[in-house]
Formats: structure tokens, sequence, C-alpha cells
């Protein structure tokens, strides 16, 4: 058994747990809100008033005298008062409708509906400030008075205040006069009050109801027996819906609101949440070391905050007295300028009024002119009146044409600092780059992962990226598993890391085959790392990327098919001789079909590629064929006639018999938009399905099949994978890799990969990520033997 003090020790310990996130102090009469936080009861009222709610209808104060069954002296009256109860049929009564009247109005019974009422205003939700939650919680219509009391926290504060002799004060019994009153020694939990010994015994005599009440020690806070429902009166709470995570009574149980919800005993929850309870505190208990390295890492964590702190001052300080210090030096210099220029035209401006003064009438120049006038030897007159009529000449001009010699304005001399203040009211600490946003349209899975993103505007400048990713585990069909087990399977797979990535792109290469990567990218600069990007799923391949070019040499008709540089784009124009096929037929239906292949030939293993076809092509066909037999039937003539004729389509020649037998070849139709997914439920449909069991299906482009297939938008990339053992063919929507369609096909011989035209369109094979950056040189005709070993098969 533990000792006293530590228990007294554990229990004081539990002070911070049982605070009122309202008064601070412990709660009183607690109520669990919604968010499952508990607070006083009068805390939450006087909240919700503060608020402009209504005062709620609050039950008593346990230790005042309305909570009492009976204020007078027991001595006055011998005989308890007897318990009223209300008959069924009262409450019907009172339900009822009723004759109006001046004092009594008309109250709404049988055959009234509240609900029918026009004009009448909405319910009033009631939203209460949960400070724990940071936000506002949802009471509803009633307010608290939805609320479930908190018995289990009242017993622990009871346990609490009892161990460590809280509030200890005597409890009085509450029918005994106040001069002779005596200390309570017994409590009954019916009557809700608290009695001596001889007032007990007066309160419960023997052979009458009251004695089988139970009796428990004095207290001022009765609590219920059992939690009861709140709607609906006296209905205990027996069941717990997970859904709703709410306790229910009977009725509550047959709402429709809980219709599909998963609803048990209350017992079942009691039992599942306690184990549930008991697992979490075990496993933190044998993790105390754990919780101490945490708690020590932190405290250094604090202590570095603050060394950190002050350094940041420093240097924050240090920055400011640099721009001032630069500020001055500016100022000094700026200054000597406007003191320069201040020196200059204060000169010149001196020299002008020096001059003008001397035109003044008893100024020395007009006094030396005037004694220049009387001189009457000629000669000498002119020689010595030549230098006094220019300077004449330049002050009357100077006169008629005043102008200053100096600006006095310094306008020029003004300084625009809008941009500097700006500059400096924005000035701020560094801050890291925000999270980035990640590319979807450029960001792909195929040969290799390649990861796109951008900073938006608002966000500081990075100097290099880290790009992160992991693998998690797939389940059949290439969805991701979900809930914990998903998650416990993803820790298995740690974060991968490539650090200091410049630019806004990167290559993630080494991956496994049809597996789900999780990415995320955040940037860095001076003030570290910043907030990671959202996670991007991207789903690679499911079997090695086979990497091939478009062979023309098989059916290329010049005048309506054009085929890139590269060889992986090309393009179908319905050229001149179908214009001409046309015009010399009425009914008949004439079609131009195009064939184009890969440049390989695989005869083992499980391969995959995609391509894109331009939404607007007429008609174009994805898929693979046997070699042998792409070469037989499609060696013919460029312009074809009606379909119905064909002097080689195997009607008399046993094809008839081979019907069970895979198709030599498999496509999906794809045009206007649309892609076409055949249905088929045996062997035999799936064979007419495809259009593909003879030359007069591909030439026609619909076959003999059942018009039961169904049509979907066309995705921007078709992925193709084709299993040569298993002569099985799966289309993919290569963005996701959600599988489209799967047929078979006839692997007795090399097959190729085949792309057929029906009129105007356009197909581009998907480049390799590995080669986006590289010389692309198309290559030879080879032959595929030998399964790869990663995503990548040239």
């Amino acid at each position: 058994m533990a000792p006293r003090f530590q228990v007294k020790s554990n229990m004081k310990s539990l002070e911070q747990e049982l605070h009122c996130s309202v008064c601070k102090d412990i709660v009183k009469q607690p109520v669990v809100l919604p968010c499952q936080h508990s607070v006083c009861l009068m805390c939450a009222s006087e909240v919700l008033v503060a608020n402009g709610y209504p005062p709620p209808d609050l039950p008593p104060e346990p230790n005042s005298p309305a909570s009492t069954p009976n204020t007078r002296s027991p001595r006055q009256v011998r005989r308890p008062t007897p318990k009223s109860e209300q008959r069924p049929i009262d409450r019907v009564l009172r339900s009822g409708p009723h004759l109006p009247s001046p004092s009594m109005p008309r109250s709404p019974g049988y055959g009234t509906y509240q609900g029918r009422r026009r004009k009448e205003a909405p319910p009033l939700v009631m939203m209460f400030p949960c400070i724990p939650c940071g936000q506002d919680v949802e009471l509803g219509e009633k307010g608290l008075t939805d609320c479930l009391r908190n018995l289990t926290l009242e017993r622990i504060v009871e346990r609490y205040r009892h161990t460590v002799s809280l509030g200890s004060v005597a409890v009085m019994c509450q029918f005994c006069k106040p001069p002779q009153a005596l200390e309570a020694t017994k409590g009954c939990a019916d009557c809700r009050s608290n009695f001596c010994n001889e007032c007990f015994k007066l309160y419960h005599p023997w052979g009458t109801p009251r004695a089988q009440h139970e009796h428990i020690p004095p207290t001022l806070n009765f609590r219920p027996k059992v939690l009861t429902c709140p709607e609906h009166d006296q209905e205990k709470l027996q069941f717990y819906c997970r859904s709703c995570q709410r306790l229910l009574c009977p009725l509550c149980k047959l709402r429709r609101i809980h219709t599909g919800h998963k609803v048990l005993p209350v017992a079942h929850a009691y039992q599942a949440l306690k184990e549930k309870i008991t697992k979490e505190m075990n496993y933190i208990q044998s993790n105390q070391d754990t919780v101490l390295s945490q708690i020590t890492q932190l405290e250094s964590s604090i202590t570095q905050t603050e060394v950190n702190s002050v350094s940041a001052r420093e240097q924050l300080a240090q920055s400011i007295r640099d721009l001032t210090a630069a500020l001055a030096e500016r100022h000094s210099s700026l200054t000597q300028a406007l003191e320069s220029t201040r020196k200059k035209r204060g000169e010149a401006l001196s020299a002008q009024v020096l001059e003008r003064r001397g035109l003044m009438e008893h100024a020395g120049f007009m006094a030396f002119t005037q004694e220049l006038l009387k001189e009457t030897d000629q000669p000498c007159f002119v020689q010595a009146a030549r230098q006094t009529h220019n300077r004449f000449s330049k002050a009357i001009e100077n006169l008629q044409h005043f102008t200053l010699a100096a600006d006095p304005s310094f306008r020029h001399f003004q300084l625009d600092v809008a941009k500097e203040l700006k500059l400096l009211t924005d000035l701020t600490f560094i801050k890291a780059p925000v999270a980035p946003v990640i590319d979807t349209q450029h960001t792909m899975a195929y040969d290799q992962l390649f990861l796109c993103w951008r900073l938006p505007q608002e966000s500081a400048p990075a100097w290099h990226y880290s790009v992160e990713y992991r693998r998690r585990g797939v389940v059949p069909g290439g969805a991701s598993r979900g809930g914990v087990r998903g998650g416990l399977a993803a820790a298995r797979w740690g974060w991968q890391r490539l650090d200091e990535v410049s630019g806004t792109s990167a290559v993630i290469d080494r991956l496994e085959m049809d597996s789900v990567y999780v990415l995320r990218v955040r940037g860095c600069n001076k003030a570290g790392y910043g907030e990671y990007s959202e996670e991007v799923y991207l789903h690679t391949p499911p079997a090695p990327v086979l990497n091939f070019y478009l062979d023309s040499r098989w059916g290329l008709h010049a005048d309506r098919l054009v085929v890139s540089k590269e060889q992986r784009c090309a393009r179908s124009v319905p050229g001149l001789s179908l214009l001409q096929a046309a015009d010399q037929a009425l009914t008949s239906c004439h079609l131009t079909s195009d064939l184009l292949v890969g440049d390989v030939a695989i005869t083992q293993g499980r391969h995959y590629w995609a391509c894109s076809v331009e939404p607007g092509s007429y008609l174009v066909k994805v898929g693979v064929g046997l070699e042998s037999k792409l070469q037989e039937w499609f060696h013919l003539p460029q312009d074809m006639a009606s379909p119905r004729y064909d002097p080689d389509s195997g009607h008399d020649s046993g094809a008839e018999d081979a019907l069970d037998s895979a198709p030599p070849f498999c496509f999906l139709t794809m045009g206007m938009g649309k892609i076409y997914l055949p249905q088929h439920n045996n062997h035999h449909h799936h064979h007419s399905s495809h259009g593909n069991g003879n030359r007069d299906h591909i030439t026609n482009g619909n076959g003999s099949s059942s018009p039961t297939g169904v049509t979907y938008p066309l995705p921007p990339r078709l992925g193709v994978c084709l299993d040569f053992e298993k002569g099985r063919v799966t289309f993919y929507d290569a963005h996701s890799l959600r599988p489209l369609w799967e047929g078979h096909v006839d692997c007795s011989g090399p097959v190729c990969p085949a792309f057929c035209f029906i009129g105007g369109g356009a197909l581009q094979l998907q480049e390799l990520v590995a080669n986006r950056n590289a010389d692309q040189t198309p290559v030879r005709r080879v032959t595929i033997q030998a399964r790869g070993s990663n995503l990548n098969n040239n």
C-alpha cells in the first residue's frame, strides 16, 4: 500500500486537472460541453448571459434553503410532507387545449402544430466560447439544458477535497433550529438534505417508504444517482452512439437522426473505453524515460531560446546602428552639397546687386559719366568714352531683360523618401518561404518521378528546396490503404530527402513499381526552412516503362499522315484521296485507315507505356497486335472501299471456328473527346467486342459487337500495360493509374504497340522523364526479350 504522503502528493497534482477554465477555481457542478470539456454550471450561465443570451433555468444551489425538503423544524411538524407526484392524466390535461379566458390564453394542444405557424422566428442556437478549444461550441436550442452533468468529475473533486482537507467545514443539520443546530451526521440522497441522528430518525421512520432512502455521508453537493436524458424525463441513458458520440436513452435511440449509426449498449462502450484508456495510460507509464528526455529537451530549448533571443536583440540593435550611421553619413554629404550650392548662388546674386547699385543717380559711375561729359577735347573724349558707352549698353540691356543670376529656390534639393520610408516601414525580420504549391499539371510518375512546384507571390525568396518522399503500401487494385493500419504501414517507410535542390523541379529515380509515393517540398533561406507543401500522391506504373519510337514504314501515307522528327508524335489529316473516294459514292461508307507501330517487338515480360490523344481527333485506336498479322492486314491499297467488301475477311475460311482463341490484336477507340470502353461477359463476347477479330472491324471502327459499351471523357493520358505471358492488355488512366479496361491478345509471336488513325487526329507518346534534358535520337528497331529490373526499359 502506498504511503499516505505519497497519496496526498498524487492527489495534489490533480488540482490543475480540476480547475474550471472560466473561473480558474475547482469546478462546482460541472457540465460537459459538446466539445467534451467541463465547466462550472454557474460559470457557463454567466458566460452565456454576458454574450447576450437569455438567462438559463438553473437548478437551485445544493446548500440553499430552496433545495431542502422542509425548512421548518421537525419538532413543529412531526409528519413528513408527502412527495407530490403527477399522474399521467394530469400531464394529458395540462398539455391539452384550454378554453380561452382573459387570465388564461389558449395554449396549443391537440390539433395544433407549432411548425405551421407563419412568420415564426428561427430557433435560437446558443454558441458557447470554449476557452480550451479556442472556438465557439454549438450548444443547440436548449443551451445548457442539453449538457449532461459530469458526475464522475464531481466524485473526483469530492475525493480530492477529502484527501487534501480542502473546505473541511462542518455540515450542519438543515432541520434543527438555528440556536440549537447540530452538526449533520448523515445525508439522504433521495431527500437531498443533511440530518443529525435525531432528525434523520424523525424524517425516516421505520415502516414508511422513506426508511428505504439511501443515506450517505453529509455533503453540500448532492448529485443524482444516475444520469437521465435531458429531453425525456426520468429516462436512463442506456445506449451510446459512436457516430454522434452521445449518450442516448431508449427513446432517443428510435429517432431517425440515429438511423444507420452504430449504437451500442452503454456497458459495451464503458468496457471498450475503459480498456483503451487503461492501455494508453500503461503506454505512457511505460515510456516515462521518453517523457523525461523530452522534458529535458524542452527545458534546454527554453534556455536556448533565451540565449538566442539576447543574441538576436544585439544583432537587431547593431543593424539599427548601422542604418543610423549610414543615414548620418548621407545626411552630412547632402548637407555639404546644399551649403556649397547656397554659397555659389549667394555670391552670384550679391554681384548682381552691386552692379545695379552702380546705376543709381548718386553712384560713382554716374558721377564719373557726368565728369566725362564735361570734356571738350574731342579726340580725348572719344578715346575715354568708348568703355563708358559699352558699360551703359550692357546696363541698359540688363535693365530691359532683367533675370536673376541664380535661382533662389531649392526645389531640386528636396529628397523623395517615399520609397525609402516604405522600405523602413516594411522593415521586419527575415521570413522563411511559405509552403510551395505543387504543380499537378506537370507533376507525374512515369519511368521516374517528376515533381514541379512554385512559390506564391507573397512568399519570401528561397535559396534552395528540400524534397521529401516516402512509399506507401498499396492494396490490389491500386488503392492505397486507409485508416489506422494504413498509417502504421506508412510509418514503416521513413521520409527520404533530396537536399539543396535548386530550381522548382526535381526528378526522383530508383522507384518501386506499382506503388504509391507521397511527396512534399519546402523552401529554405537565411531564416531556415519554411512550411511543407500539401502532400501529393503519385502512383508509379504497374510494369517497367517501355521506351520506343513510332515506326512509319508500314502503311504510311505521306499525303495524310505526318510523323515528327523525333518520331514520338504523329498527326493524321484527311487527304485528297478520301475526298475523291467520297465523290464517287452516294451510299457506301468510305474510310481511310492509317497504321503506325512501335519500333519494338515484345516477346517476353510485362511492359507499360503511355500516350496522349488530341481531344479533337476523329477516331484513334490505341493498343497492341501481333507483328505478323499487322503486316498482313494493313499492307493494303491506301483507299479502302466499303468494309462490306472484303475478299479475304475469313468468313469462308474457317475463321468462325477460332472465336474462342485470343484475338490477334487489342485496341481501344477514342475520338471526339470520348473513349469507348466495351463491356463483355465471356470470352466470345470479349473477342467480338474488340472489333479485332478480322480486318472488317478495324476498318469500320464499329465491328460486330453489340452496342453495350460505355463512353467516358477522354483522359489526358492513356496508359497501356502488356503482360506477354498472360496475353493480357490493361488500359489505364495514366494520370491516376486507374484501370479503365482489360482485354486479351494472342501472344504466340512478337507483339508490337500499334496506333490506328481514322480521319483527322493527333497522338503523342509520353516522353521519358530521363530524356527531358537529353538529346533524343530515334533508335533502330529492337526486340524486347527480357524483363527490365526497374521502371525504365529501353
